[in-house]
């Protein structure tokens, strides 16, 4: 049973951030292509070609619509733009599962376009006793030593910890910052390369036998006590 809802995870993780960024494109094409300034223009006047006037129609419409992207680029260097950014972000923030689509979508097109060169490796650090956390290292030190960590919440991963912690108490994991990231973003859900053996009691047993369930990708092993 759990096996194919962290498939259905796995799969919505993919395809939803897909669809949304397909959606945005020819939502603003269809717009674009819809203003009068575009459906009213007679490229024909012009001398444009009638064989190439949907071809022309189309890149006056990618035009536009990096011209409103770098519009809204340079809105967002100013600290005008900031807030609405922080305001928007919080607003979405706020309502379930729409979020995570919100956040996986706006890390696919920051991925995309800046690549993963620039985020650090991803570590596990342990808080408490037996209970671990994934964290991200910045690449800077403190004066005594100490490394700083990142520490993101889920699935919101523009929120989260600055940690000053010693480095005997960082775990390197071996993973990609992409898979660190898909597992923040999707709360836990979605498939990793590098998974950790879960123990599970089989509740059914009586207090004096007790069948433990390891678990790892490639085998499973039952014991009883």
């Amino acid at each position: 049973m759990s096996t194919w809802k962290r498939d259905i995870a796995s799969g919505l993780v993919v395809l939803l951030p897909l669809g949304i960024l397909l959606f945005v494109v020819n939502w603003l094409y269809v717009r674009i292509i819809g203003l009068p300034l575009i459906s009213n223009l007679n490229f024909a006047q012009l001398g444009v070609p009638e064989g190439l006037v949907p071809i022309t129609r189309i890149l006056v419409a990618l035009a536009l619509i990096i011209t409103l992207i770098l519009a809204v680029g340079y809105l967002m260097r100013t600290t005008a733009g900031r807030v609405f950014e922080a305001m928007l972000d919080d607003t979405i923030n706020r309502v379930p599962g729409l979020r995570v689509v919100y956040n996986a979508s706006k890390l696919a097109v920051e991925t995309a376009l800046s690549g993963t060169d620039d985020l650090q490796q991803p570590v596990k650090l342990e808080v408490w006793d037996g209970v671990r956390m994934t964290a991200f290292k910045t690449g800077k030190r403190t004066d005594d030593g100490k490394i700083v960590l990142f520490l993101p919440t889920a699935p919101n991963i523009t929120t989260g910890y600055v940690m000053e912690v010693d480095a005997d108490r960082v775990e390197e994991t071996g993973e990609k910052v992409e898979e660190a990231l898909t597992r923040v973003l999707s709360a836990g859900f979605a498939e990793s390369a590098h998974q950790i053996p879960v123990e599970e009691e089989n509740p059914a047993r009586t207090d004096d036998e007790t069948r433990t369930t390891v678990k790892t990708n490639s085998t499973e092993q039952s014991g009883t006590d």
